[in-house]
């Protein structure tokens, strides 16, 4: 019994030692550059090791996501708990985009893969299109529920009809803003995230604006109209 618990713990930590060192290489070289002889070299693992616990590579980039995904959404709501106290939506906006942010840089690889297999055909290929379309989809409500937070005040019914339609401006942002910290690392995230906040504040403060004074919110109207003006 004590040798399969110990067989146990020293599969599970290959397991966690061939996901760290592929999260890490995928993210640096994209998924189709990435070779299992790479892994092995770096991991220090024989390549039956990752046929053994993932089955195949993309099995393995499957798994990487999968983990990446719950670790930073994880590391998201730990780090945003309880919101920030009083204030207006722009600094309530401000506190938790940096939070965002912080957690981005703390885990950069996950983003980083996230977005090369967005903006290639590595996905389809890899057969995780369902995954990172259910990435994007957990972003966004993640990104709606802190716009609609930060608009709280406004009452309930406005600060949604607000998130519902800044939420994909938020996230469009976010992305290229990181994507620039790619090409000027030395800029950092925190002054990105406070125009960002600015930004969205600005808008959704003329959005509840107009609709106070228009009434309730209709919920069948489309989620474009702010851009529309």
């Amino acid at each position: 019994m004590e040798g399969d618990k110990s067989g146990n713990r020293r599969g599970h930590r290959s397991r966690e030692e061939i996901l760290d060192t592929a999260s890490r290489i995928m993210a640096e070289r994209g998924y189709a550059a990435t070779s299992l002889s790479v892994l092995s070299r770096e991991s220090g693992l024989p390549k039956s090791a990752v046929y053994h616990h993932f089955h195949s590579k993309a099995g393995l980039l499957t798994a990487v996501m999968a983990r990446g995904a719950y670790e930073f959404f994880a590391a998201m709501r730990a780090a945003q708990a309880g919101g920030p106290d009083g204030g207006t939506p722009h600094e309530r906006l401000t506190w938790y985009l940096q939070r965002t942010g912080e957690v981005f840089m703390a885990r950069p690889d996950f983003l980083r893969l996230h977005l090369l297999l967005v903006m290639s055909a590595e996905a389809a290929e890899a057969e995780v299109d369902a995954m990172i379309e259910q990435v994007r989809r957990d972003g966004r409500a993640h990104m709606n529920t802190m716009i609609a937070a930060s608009f709280a005040p406004e009452g309930e019914e406005i600060a949604q009809a607000v998130a519902d339609e800044l939420d994909y401006f938020g996230i469009a942002g976010f992305d290229g803003a990181f994507v620039a910290l790619q090409a000027e690392p030395d800029r950092g995230l925190t002054d990105q995230m406070a125009l960002l906040a600015e930004a969205i504040a600005a808008l959704g403060e003329a959005r509840a604006a107009e609709l106070r004074a228009n009434g309730s919110p209709d919920p069948a109207e489309g989620s474009d109209k702010v851009y529309e003006k």
